[in-house]
């Protein structure tokens, strides 16, 4: 049988699959092809330690070097712990999660599923009001074995379905936005040329309230499964404290929020499946 696997293939194998950036990669596959074609070395992977080097350059008939510092250090693995109380429910965290492991929902406390966090750190830096530490879990145990290829494989899935359900968001935003120029410019196109109207034009006005009314009850749900949290007390403490800075960022989530069509989207989470313990 033939192994029709490539070199990227097998690299990536190797690779934790924190999807951490740290490498100077966006994600664990475009590093594990850089490396392939020889465009960046093999010891830059801080999540794989000196036993992910070790990995590497075995593969690669490599001699094994040191894991390069300017990437960062071998260290046990963290693990992501937000202050529900001090949460203002801004979505940052969860937009910047390489494998959906926060759920929360726009001005609800977030919370991080533990058994899915890979401990890339990456939800850490957009959090406006500092509310994310990220204490080791591991003890002593640091690189792969602080880690499984089992937790690996699993992370890999969860990013890669992550970025085909972001794909299809945008792909579904931009339809949405060309049907709306679609819309709006057929009333001049019938002008030009003198056509008759189509009757279109009010199935798509029907279609559109259809959806807005959808949207309206969405919404009216969430206010009140937010009034429900805040009378018992498990609501943000702050949401309406925040500083000018904080909210500018907020306001610029939304923003983004509303341009990929995302902005009545008040699930909880972006999960495609309910976690499972392990």
């Amino acid at each position: 049988m033939i192994d029709s696997k490539t070199l990227a293939d097998r690299i990536e194998d190797l690779l934790p699959q924190t999807q951490c950036t740290k490498c100077g990669y966006p994600a664990c596959r475009p590093y594990a092809e850089a490396v392939a074609k020889g465009e960046t070395s093999y010891n830059q992977c801080p999540p794989g330690g000196a036993e992910g080097v070790a990995r590497l350059a075995a593969l690669l008939g490599q001699p094994v070097i040191p894991l390069n510092s300017a990437n960062g250090v071998e260290r046990p693995r963290p693990l992501a712990v937000i202050d529900e109380q001090v949460c203002i429910g801004c979505t940052l965290c969860m937009q910047a999660c390489p494998v959906d492991a926060i759920v929360g929902a726009p001005k609800q406390m977030h919370t991080v599923i533990a058994e899915l966090c890979t401990g890339c750190d990456l939800c850490v830096p957009p959090c406006p009001v500092d509310c994310i530490a990220m204490p080791p879990v591991t003890g002593e145990a640091t690189g792969w074995d602080a880690w499984s290829e089992a937790q690996a494989d699993a992370a890999r899935e969860r990013h890669n379905r992550r970025e085909a359900r972001l794909a299809r968001e945008r792909e579904a935003a931009e339809a949405r936005a060309a049907a709306r120029r679609a819309v709006s410019g057929a009333p001049a196109q019938v002008m030009h040329t003198g056509a008759t109207a189509t009757p279109t034009a009010p199935a798509a006005e029907d279609a559109d309230a259809k959806k807005r009314a959808i949207i309206q009850a969405a919404l009216e749900r969430a206010r009140q499964k937010k009034e429900e949290l805040a009378a018992k007390g498990l609501g943000p403490q702050n949401t309406e404290r925040v500083s000018a800075d904080v909210q500018a960022q907020i306001d610029a989530a939304e923003a983004r929020r509303h341009r990929l069509g995302l902005a009545a989207d008040n699930t909880a989470s972006s999960t495609d499946t309910p976690p499972t313990k392990r």
